[in-house]
């Protein structure tokens, strides 16, 4: 079902190139993550020298695959071939929790 998952086609476009389709509706995939004790340590020290912060940038690379995988889910269990205009969204919860959430609209093709 994974190999299924990764070939549903997930555009940030309107409209896909000689297609016609049926709008199914809104999906969505979302994932929270929390910092831990290391990673803060890490920040920190980083903050006072400037530079990227990697484990921060990892965490939030995790986050939108999982974003994203979460959405195709969505999408499949709504029987959809596409997903169109697609969007991230993040933000923080309580200071030490970041959260993104993919979404979009789920289309059906029609011939």
């Amino acid at each position: 079902m994974t190999d299924q998952l990764d070939q549903l086609l997930v555009t940030t476009t309107e409209n896909i190139p000689n297609q016609k389709y049926e709008i199914i509706g809104e999906v969505f995939g979302v994932t929270t993550q929390s910092k831990n004790a290391i990673r803060d340590f890490g920040a920190g020290l980083k903050s006072i020298v400037g530079g990227e912060i990697k484990a921060y940038t990892s965490m939030l690379t995790e986050s939108r695959d999982q974003a994203i995988n979460r959405l195709r889910q969505n999408a499949a269990d709504l029987g959809a071939d596409a997903v169109v205009m697609m969007r991230f969204d993040s933000g923080s919860i309580a200071g030490d929790m970041q959260s993104v959430v993919a979404y979009g609209t789920a289309v059906k093709f029609i011939d």
